[in-house]
């Protein structure tokens, strides 16, 4: 049987192929295909050949920012001798039968507490809370390293709850000092102390939210949330980024049960650094003051005034000979307006001019008796900053 004249074509035209393909691989080598085990023979070659520190960054580690914060965040042992009356010499029968005379005794405890803190500089300043050392008789700095050296308190700022130690000890580690007000939502930051008393530890997270407020912490907040663990022990360590640099001082947690639920607040550095800044410099914190009791507006108030919204403040009070009064502002006026700056609630109002250096005057816009006024106040020293 003869082949279909079709087939005969088919085949012609697969032996051409045949032969301009061997033609190809012949005459044009680099054109050639690499092997299949090529790329993996390749990748593993690259991964093996960059240096170690280059996968010590981002989602793979951070231990090169630990590495630079940690040596700069110590334990802080306090000590505080409490007098407590004893309960058998408090008892009238007691003293009556065995012919004790009738005068109080107490009994002497040492009570001990734990805490973190920061190294700021080479001059052996450190930074913690207030309420870590608050009472405290005997302040004790415990080094990464192992050294240990008493801690002199230089100034504290309850407002802010910070306050300000200082050591003497030789070749002094200090963390780098990054800008709080860059930090975004999203953030990863690490949260280092030494919590529960178990020694130095390295916790992370993110930036949850920023600004926080209104929390009764203390007068002055405006902290950073982070889901970075911390926990009682860590009041006063660091907070840190990405790269090592301190962004905050850790400082609170909320919780019921005392441990970490995932939302901690930490003092913005920006804050903390003016705070020590003011301490070393005239050993108290520099605020403006206007003398006023500011209220917040509700819905109601807003609708009483004939208010279009709560945006301002009520002045509840005012301190006499305060700078308030003397620009004639009275119980009932409504402030607006700071400068340039539009009031929406107390806080931001209080924030604003704490931040203005005493003896300086601000503009103030409001309402007063129903009409628009606008009056200048040259502020004070906030008395509770001195004390």
């Amino acid at each position: 049987m003869k082949t279909p004249r079709i087939i005969k074509h088919i085949f012609s035209y697969i032996v051409v192929g045949l032969i301009a393909a061997i033609l190809t691989i012949l005459y044009l080598p680099n054109n050639k295909h690499p092997s299949p085990q090529a790329p993996a023979a390749n990748s593993q070659t690259n991964i093996q050949s960059q240096p170690a520190s280059n996968l010590m960054f981002g989602p793979v580690s951070y231990s090169d920012a630990v590495k630079k914060a940690a040596p700069a965040v110590v334990n802080i042992h306090t000590a505080k001798i409490v007098r407590q009356q004893n309960r058998f010499f408090s008892d009238p029968m007691f003293r009556w039968f065995f012919g004790i005379p009738n005068q109080s005794r107490q009994q002497q405890k040492l009570q001990t507490s734990l805490g973190s803190g920061v190294i700021i500089g080479t001059d052996g300043f450190l930074i913690t809370n207030n309420h870590v050392i608050d009472g405290a008789d005997e302040i004790t700095a415990v080094l990464h390293d192992g050294r240990s050296a008493k801690a002199k308190v230089v100034g504290t700022d309850a407002e802010t709850d910070i306050a300000v130690l200082k050591i003497k000890l030789p070749n002094l580690p200090s963390i780098a000092v990054g800008n709080s007000e860059q930090l975004e939502v999203g953030d990863v930051v690490l949260a280092i102390g030494n919590p529960f008393g178990v020694g130095q530890t390295v916790t992370q997270g993110i930036v949850s939210a920023k600004g926080r407020n209104d929390l009764g912490i203390s007068t002055f907040e405006n902290f950073i949330q982070t889901d970075a663990a911390i926990n009682p022990g860590n009041s006063g360590g660091a907070l840190i980024n990405a790269h090592g640099k301190l962004i905050g001082i850790n400082t609170a947690i909320f919780s019921k049960s005392g441990g970490s639920h995932g939302i901690g607040f930490a003092i913005p550095v920006n804050l903390a650094k003016m705070v020590k800044d003011s301490i070393t410099d005239v050993g108290y914190v520099k605020r403006g003051w206007l003398g006023i009791e500011p209220q917040e507006i509700t819905q109601r108030l807003a609708e009483s005034f004939g208010l279009s919204s709560t945006d301002g403040v009520i002045i509840a009070g005012i301190y006499r000979s305060g700078p308030a009064a003397q620009a004639g502002l009275e119980p009932g006026d409504i402030i607006l307006q700071i400068d340039n700056v539009k009031v929406t609630n107390a806080s931001k109002a209080i924030n604003y001019l704490a931040g203005i250096e005493p003896g300086k005057e601000v503009t103030i816009k409001g309402i007063k008796r129903g009409r628009s006024f606008t009056t200048n106040a040259k502020l004070m020293q906030r008395p509770s900053s001195i004390q």
